[in-house]
């Protein structure tokens, strides 16, 4: 009698264990294992992509960084110097985002040899720098955000991009006057065509600043 309790016990005992997972810690809800709110913009090659790779010794599958903050750093990084950190264009504009000594001074940085080898620094250049250009056209960006001008439509970030080519200033200008009052670099470049090329991006969370300077943390 007793071997047969015996017996049945362990079967009760197994099936509890198999049932639970053999996991004696607390149960964790589905909602913990969910990607909702994340980023996950990766790009995966497809079966023709990878038989193209056959062919290519060196192939390149980049991260999808869509209309994030990153997305929007990178791609005016890439259209201000192609992402070279080191690069010093023939006006004397340093670096990956092209920056001017004086703005460099401006947000506190005074070594441009110094400047041009450290990328977080770089990178905390152009976070003062945008939280700087965000406060001067605080106004103009609630005014003008959703409008059209010059047949493109404004948006927070590529107000945030053309300063960045052309100065708070500038941009402000070109708003208020309804396009009429237009600027372009050296290269040609407008201020109408950076609306259009950076419009739609999350710069959301950059806080205005009047007084930002770049600080590696």
């Amino acid at each position: 009698m007793k071997s047969k309790l015996l017996r049945i016990s362990l079967i009760v005992i197994v099936a509890v264990l198999v049932t639970t997972g053999f996991s004696f810690g607390k149960k964790k809800a589905p909602s913990h294992f969910s990607t909702s709110g994340l980023e996950l913009y990766f790009h995966v090659p497809n079966e023709d992509e990878v038989a193209l790779t056959m062919l290519d010794p060196n192939p390149n599958y980049n991260l999808f960084l869509g209309k994030s903050y990153v997305g929007f750093k990178e791609a005016l990084g890439f259209k201000e110097s192609r992402g070279d950190y080191s690069t010093i264009n023939q006006f004397g504009y340093l670096g990956k985002y092209q920056f001017a000594r004086t703005t460099l001074q401006m947000i506190g940085i005074y070594n441009p040899d110094s400047f041009l080898k450290d990328s977080k620094l770089q990178e905390a250049a152009f976070s003062a720098y945008t939280s700087r250009n965000k406060w001067i056209l605080r106004k103009d960006i609630k005014r003008y955000n959703g409008k059209y001008i010059n047949g493109v439509k404004v948006t927070e970030s590529g107000i945030l991009a053309a300063a960045h080519l052309a100065g708070a200033g500038n941009v402000k200008k070109y708003l208020r006057s309804g396009g009429a009052q237009g600027f372009s670099d050296a290269f040609g470049t407008s201020i109408r065509y950076y609306l259009k090329k950076f419009s739609g991006y999350d710069t959301s969370h950059i806080l205005p600043n009047k007084k930002a300077k770049a600080k590696v943390m």
